[in-house]
């Protein structure tokens, strides 16, 4: 079972690699640095709750 933090981080990078993915496919330079932005927001905040990396590998 997965600790609610690290299902928080989770779920936050997940978030920024839709970002940035959606970023990619921004034809507006302005939308795509406004998401490119946000996603990054999003993962350093994850960092802050769990630590670079956090919830990457599984523990055992």
């Amino acid at each position: 079972m997965e600790n609610a933090p690290g299902k928080r981080a989770r779920e936050m990078r997940d978030k920024a690699q839709e970002l940035e993915q959606a970023a990619q496919y921004a034809s507006d330079p302005a939308e795509r640095r406004r998401l490119t932005e946000k996603a990054l927001h999003i993962r350093e905040k994850s960092e802050q709750i769990n630590g670079p990396g956090a919830g990457t590998m599984d523990p055992m």
